[in-house]
């Protein structure tokens, strides 16, 4: 899994982006989450790490729903469990907030994520991620992933805000002059 470095220009980047949109046009203003989130889009450039998780049969799941039938058969606890239900939350949160036109295609299509609520997987993703980090007494991440479930909508609604604000940029020229 790639995790870029707080000063990493994409990081940052999205940092910049996460915070004016969730606190100029959600009035939410909590650093932590912001950074998470920043560091959900970054990891989220690289397929690799969207479909990071492998089956049984070490193919990349690309389905939120093969993916909770995956982390359901993992032994109770442990890392690897924890790790799948924070992917599975974070999966779900970047496809609902970010691409939501993708999500609603789903419904349409013969898969198994036809009849998948990205929202309710995804809350229950961090619910459970928060659970077993509050076991591990990693309070302050455990309140984190809490507060990503929690507020999964709001989480949802920022990261489009994001996403608009990128279409902007990727489609409006840069202003400036050219020094010479």
């Amino acid at each position: 899994m790639w995790d870029p470095p707080l000063e990493h220009p994409l990081r940052r980047l999205f940092a910049g982006l996460a915070e004016h949109a969730f606190f100029s046009h959600l009035g939410v203003a909590d650093p932590p989450l912001i950074d998470y989130l920043s560091g959900l889009l970054a990891r989220f450039i690289h397929n690799d790490d969207l479909y990071r998780l492998r089956g049984s049969s070490g193919r990349p799941l690309t389905e939120l729903a093969e993916m909770v039938i995956e982390a359901e058969r993992l032994p109770a606890g442990g890392r690897t469990r924890r790790d799948y239900y924070r992917h599975i939350g974070d999966f779900a949160l970047f496809w609902t907030g970010v691409y939501p036109e993708a999500v609603e295609r789903q419904r349409s299509r013969a898969c198994r994520d036809a009849l998948v609520n990205y929202t309710a997987q995804g809350k229950r993703g961090y619910l459970l991620t928060s659970r077993m980090e509050e076991e591990q007494h990693h309070d302050a991440e455990a309140e984190l992933f809490r507060r990503l479930s929690d507020q999964f909508e709001v989480c949802a609604a920022g990261l489009l805000k994001v996403r608009e604000e990128l279409d902007v940029m990727r489609t409006t020229p840069p202003t400036g002059g050219i020094i010479g």
